[in-house]
């Protein structure tokens, strides 16, 4: 039954203070938005009513609510026609009749199959800007007087603004909750190096603040620059591993900055994947950018149940969250760098000090300062002391070789020279024999040309050195035995004659006191011969104590 002329004004009256008290009692616009759209149709006679909201993000309007109608209805792409969509936009109220066979856009069969014939269309404001559609819909033929659409105009108003004030409330009632939640994500986060756990405590607690279905946190690689998957709650493996998301219209706008909302994501083409994302049974995206404070690395998205508009306090929480997260990650990064860099730095030096300590040699490494700072195992056996009392000293106080004079250290040679040095050194020890030690210093320089440290390796070349004077010793006896048989062979000719003259005189000689002498003679001479003949035929010789210090040969 219509409202009649005669009773109109009363009936507008009780209506708007019946959706008034109606709306004053709730403050989340979801409820309102229900509540409005399931009363209406009551109060004002008509069959069906929906809401929808405007979408900044896509600059469309998404369904809200709605009371009287099918879901194959509410799915239609097009609302209405061009030219009801653009005098709703200026803030106009339209109402038609006869939709179902005056149409001109694609959605005729769905109003068709629904049975809608009239249609009054409101738009609903706050402050004179557009924040939404309400559409009263009749399956009967109905002309909406102006009186109807006035007072219906009135009532979206206040939709509007009771919509915008629960908005408002809802908003400040987040906000401190976000706030208290702020400060416990940041001290989770902030309190831990580890990665890892960082990245566990952001997808698991931000879903319950939020009151969202799930969270994901996709990095860029550093060597790629390519999206990985690193953390993820409220949502299977099969959704997770459905392929790359790079490409996504709404993941280049991410990855320059832009938060990005996505209301109806199984039918977006801003998202990829839509058959998964149906299946999943995810209906709204948010997407964040994960920053620091240089870069973009990486992308945050919150994905929900519900069809749901996040506002703008909900995507600045979203925004500061992963600007927190984003700056820990790197932290924990930054220390994971540095924890490997260190183990590196170990690794090498515990191959450095295998490799000194394989080294038959003492080695020991001084700074500028003459301190020490490493030494070999070699070192330290010989020295006979640990590794604890060795570095930090000063060099000529572990080097009984170095000179106190310091114009003499062969340290201050190289950090002067800059030059490497070898250096023979003559130790006399008591109670036994003198040792030789070959010293070589080599400096190594940084990118300025200075010396940072001294590298000493010291050789004990005692055996070689004795070696080596025995092997002088055998050289020069060597020498003596050749020319004495150069000696004896130029003495055999003179003694050969010598012999045969003495026996020819011998044979001459009657005087028995000549005779004997003359004997004694040839038996000299032939001792001579014999002697000579052992002297040109020596292959070796064997030294012997004589008298003192004196030594005698013993050819053989």
């Amino acid at each position: 039954m219509h409202i009649d002329d005669s009773h109109k004004e009363g009936d507008f009256l009780k209506v708007f203070q019946e959706v008034t008290r109606l709306i004053s009692m709730v403050h989340d616009p979801q409820q309102v938005m229900d509540l409005v759209v399931r009363r209406l149709p009551g109060l004002l006679e008509v069959d069906a009513a929906t809401i929808r909201l405007l979408d900044s993000g896509t600059n469309t309007f998404v369904l809200g609510a709605a009371w009287g109608v099918s879901d194959e209805y509410l799915s239609r792409s097009t609302i209405d026609s061009k030219e009801v969509m653009a005098a709703l936009l200026q803030g106009q109220p339209t109402a038609r009749t006869g939709i179902d066979v005056i149409c001109d856009h694609d959605s005729c069969a769905y109003m068709s199959r629904e049975g809608v014939k009239s249609a009054m269309s409101l738009p609903i404001l706050y402050k004179g800007q557009v924040i939404g559609l309400l559409r009263l819909l009749t399956k009967d033929t109905r002309q909406f007087t102006e009186a109807e659409i006035a007072f219906a105009m009135s009532l979206a108003e206040q939709v509007g603004m009771t919509i915008a004030n629960g908005r408002m409330f809802q908003e400040m009632e987040n906000q401190v909750q976000f706030f208290r939640e702020l400060r416990v994500i940041s001290r989770l986060v902030n309190s831990t190096l580890d990665l890892d756990l960082i990245l566990k405590t952001v997808v698991d607690k931000l879903p319950g603040i939020m009151g969202v279905k799930g969270c994901t946190i996709r990095l860029l690689h550093p060597a790629t620059n390519r999206l990985e998957l690193v953390a993820a709650s409220g949502v299977s493996r099969e959704y997770l591993d459905r392929g790359s998301i790079s490409r996504e219209d709404s993941i280049f706008k991410v990855l320059k900055g832009e938060p990005v909302a996505i209301y109806d994501a199984p039918n977006d083409p801003r998202v990829d994947y839509h058959e998964a994302i149906e299946k999943e049974g995810i209906k709204s995206i948010l997407a964040i950018p994960i920053s620091n404070e240089q870069e973009i690395i990486g992308v945050l998205r919150l994905l929900t149940g519900e069809h749901h508009c996040f506002t703008p306090m909900e995507i600045n929480f979203a925004v500061t969250v992963a600007e927190e997260g984003g700056n820990a990650i790197e932290k924990a990064r930054t220390y994971r760098k540095i924890t490997l860099l260190f183990n590196q730095i170990e690794e090498h030096e515990r191959f450095l000090q295998t490799i000194l300590d394989s080294l038959w040699m003492q080695l020991l490494v001084v700074d500028p300062d003459k301190r020490v700072i490493m030494v070999n195992k070699h070192f330290l056996e010989t020295k006979n002391c640990t590794e604890a009392e060795t570095l930090g000293r000063h060099y000529r106080t572990i080097s009984p070789w170095s000179s106190d004079d310091t114009t003499e250290c062969p340290v201050s040679t190289v950090l002067v020279s800059r030059k490497p040095i070898t250096v023979l050194h003559r130790l006399d020890e008591d109670g036994s024999d003198s040792k030789w030690f070959e010293h070589h210093l080599a400096p190594i320089l940084d990118n300025d040309g200075k010396v940072s440290f001294v590298v000493e390796a010291v050789r004990d070349i005692t055996d070689q050195r004795l070696l080596e004077q025995e092997k002088m010793e055998r050289m020069k006896l060597q020498g003596v035995i050749e020319m004495a048989g150069t000696a004896a062979h130029e003495l055999n000719s003179p003694l050969f004659a010598a012999l045969g003259t003495a026996q020819l005189l011998r044979d001459d000689l009657e005087s028995e006191e000549m005779i004997a002498e003359m004997d004694t003679i040839i038996r000299n001479l032939q001792k001579m011969s014999t002697l000579t003949r052992q002297m040109t035929s020596v292959t070796g010789f064997e030294s012997r104590e004589y008298v003192g210090e004196t030594k005698i040969v013993q050819l053989k």
